[in-house]
């Protein structure tokens, strides 16, 4: 069974903006790739990697009984630097930062290792090639280092 496909629409709103938002109306969001009135194209895409992971990690740890009381995302892209077009991503880190008083390392760290590697559909969609490594700060403590989801596809 497949889910019908999304649909949005771009509008363009003068200068470098469009205007975007499902093609069946509703909430729509500035795309400024001068950055001044939204989030250029590429942060756009690293704002979706980073809330699509998330809504997977607050539903995985709600499942295991233990909400999540706050969660940031704090996502780096960094971008292929030649001189010409287009200026690909490269590379991926994303840094969570979790409170919650009954969640266990642990079950954080698995939580976002299934989001960034199984259930988030925005990672798979991106060239496997793109190295995704991510951070866990829970109530505050950091962990002992950087995960690395590995290469999608290997």
């Amino acid at each position: 069974m497949t889910r019908p496909p999304n649909r949005v629409t771009v509008n363009w709103a003068g200068e470098h903006r469009f205007d975007a938002g499902r093609a069946t109306g509703g909430p729509t969001v500035r795309i400024d790739a001068d950055a001044k009135t939204g989030p250029g194209p590429v942060d756009a895409m690293l704002i979706a990697l980073g809330s699509c992971t998330a809504v997977d990690v607050v539903d995985i740890l709600a499942k295991r009984r233990t909400p999540v009381e706050s969660l940031s995302v704090e996502v780096v892209g960094e971008r292929h630097e030649g001189g010409f077009a287009p200026r690909r991503l490269v590379h991926a880190r994303l840094v969570y930062r979790i409170t919650g008083e009954k969640i266990e390392r642990v079950h954080a760290e698995r939580a976002i290792e299934l989001a960034v590697t199984k259930y988030c559909s925005v990672r798979d969609s991106l060239d496997p090639k793109i190295p995704v490594e991510w951070t866990l700060e829970l109530n505050g403590e950091s962990g002992l280092g950087t995960r690395d989801s590995g290469l999608v596809g290997e």
